[in-house]
């Protein structure tokens, strides 16, 4: 094999084209890159098509591990609640502990898989997830619950964090845009699926059985990994240090600050969203009196919003409006919807039924189809190299503020939608303020270049 040459982080050059490329009005898709990110062998058409639907669904399977571990939970929080006799806030912190090992647990794979390639990670990874899932059907006690829901974070964090990984292994610019937003399509089935299902096995058992759903899904992920989920990331292209090559690393990252501004856009986005998923089962069952069987149709609904939303992105806007100001619109609409939230649940509005504030939360979860994918797109299109640490400090950012954003949202008990819509407001408006602050969008394509530059200097 030819002698690759030294890939330094990030890559001033690099980034300037990767980021015009994003903004252009070209609707090409390029090719997946090669193993050494140069274009590999054009194969047969069909063979392509089904190699990339393949390649779509096991990443989309991946990064459906988040939903899958907290949207089919959701419906029966209330019944953990009153089986292990614990307070509402308390239960909760069953989603901050798979929230905060999800953000820590892509900490420590995202370079692992930068140094050891992709498959053995995350093939770790889930075999650690299936053993944690199977402890969080036995719990005997909240306590032990919220332990084994750590866990189960921070093995579940291998398939968030390589899926991205992998994705930036293979495409670059507007077609990496394009497959986020394809992800989602397919990403975005969990969030539809599991409260249904969830909503539907507690008609048949309690809660626990939830838990054995998931092991099932959780062990059939790791076979289809084994078998066909092949390396992305040759040897020559890994890194051969240790923690503090990682570290170095995440650090030139993070000085680049459009990245950081990208990062943190994402990750207090992900605020407002991980309230709604934290606070929604007690919102729309408790306060407004709905079913687990309507609350799980309700939240599918919002699903499906973020996913046509997605599509939309990558269907029609992306390679015709630069991402910038998709991202930009996608934050602002979140802004409003969160404000329309808070105006309902304060009483500024008089009394207000489930209607409107269904309408106003689909709305909120619509425009995340138009913010993640491009703020994950943004930050990736910074660098070349180190795609697992750049990937994990994406995720890590995201759910360690969902993390903060989760309990939050039950301090003044199950009575009132407050908490939430002010975590979702404070989220949407820091969330904009870093994009607009760090990022300079009206500057993005006459002063990409000049920033890159200046930034590598």
């Amino acid at each position: 094999m030819p002698e690759q040459p030294a890939r330094p982080t990030p890559h001033a050059q690099d980034t300037a084209n990767a980021q015009d490329t994003a903004n252009a009005q070209d609707t090409a898709v390029p090719a997946p890159r090669g193993p050494a990110g140069r274009p590999g062998p054009a194969p047969a058409p069909a063979a392509t098509r089904r190699a990339g639907l393949l390649l779509v669904l096991l990443l989309g399977g991946l990064t459906a591990t988040p939903p899958l571990a907290m949207d089919m939970y959701l419906p029966s929080l209330p019944e953990v609640t009153r089986s292990l006799g614990a307070p509402a806030a308390t239960v909760q912190l069953t989603l901050t502990a798979c929230l905060a090992g999800m953000a820590l647990g892509q900490l420590v794979v995202g370079p692992m898989s930068d140094r050891w390639g992709r498959r053995r990670p995350l093939l770790a990874g889930l075999a650690v997830y299936v053993v944690a899932t199977v402890l969080c059907a036995v719990a005997p006690d909240v306590g032990t619950l919220i332990a084994f829901r750590l866990a189960q974070g921070l093995a579940g964090a291998a398939g968030i964090v390589i899926a991205r990984a992998v994705v930036r292994d293979l495409y670059d610019g507007v077609a990496m845009a394009r497959f986020f937003s394809t992800l989602m399509l397919v990403s975005g089935v969990a969030p539809v699926v599991a409260p249904l299902i969830g909503g539907q096995i507690l008609r048949v058992t309690d809660w626990r059985g939830v838990f054995v759903v998931l092991t099932v899904v959780g062990t059939l992920l790791a076979v289809l990994v084994w078998v066909r989920l092949p390396e992305t990331l040759p040897p020559a292209d890994r890194h051969a240090g240790g923690a503090a090559t990682a570290v170095r690393a995440m650090r030139s990252l993070l000085a680049d600050l459009p990245f950081t501004g990208y990062m943190l856009a994402g990750g207090f986005a992900f605020a407002a969203l991980f309230a709604y998923i934290s606070a929604s089962p007690y919102v729309i069952q408790e306060i407004y009196g709905a079913s687990p069987q309507t609350f799980s149709l309700l939240f599918g609904l919002n699903s499906v919003g973020l996913v046509i939303a997605g599509q939309v992105n990558g269907k029609v806007l992306v390679g015709r409006v630069s991402l910038d100001k998709v991202l930009g619109a996608g934050l602002a609409v979140t802004v409003l919807a969160a404000t329309a939230l808070l105006l309902m649940s304060t009483g500024a509005l008089g009394p207000v039924g489930l209607g409107p504030v269904a309408t106003a939360l689909f709305v909120l979860m619509s425009a995340m189809g138009f913010t993640l994918p491009n703020a994950q797109s943004l930050a990736l299109l910074r660098t070349r190299q180190a795609a697992g640490s750049a990937s994990a400090l994406l995720g890590t950012s995201s759910f360690l503020v969902g993390a903060v954003a989760s309990p939050l949202v039950g301090v003044a008990g199950e009575r009132t939608a407050v908490p939430m819509a002010i975590v979702q407001l404070a989220g949407a408006l820091v969330a904009l303020a870093c994009f607009v602050g760090m990022c300079r969008p009206w500057a993005a394509r006459g002063n990409t270049r000049a920033r890159a530059e200046g930034a590598g200097s």
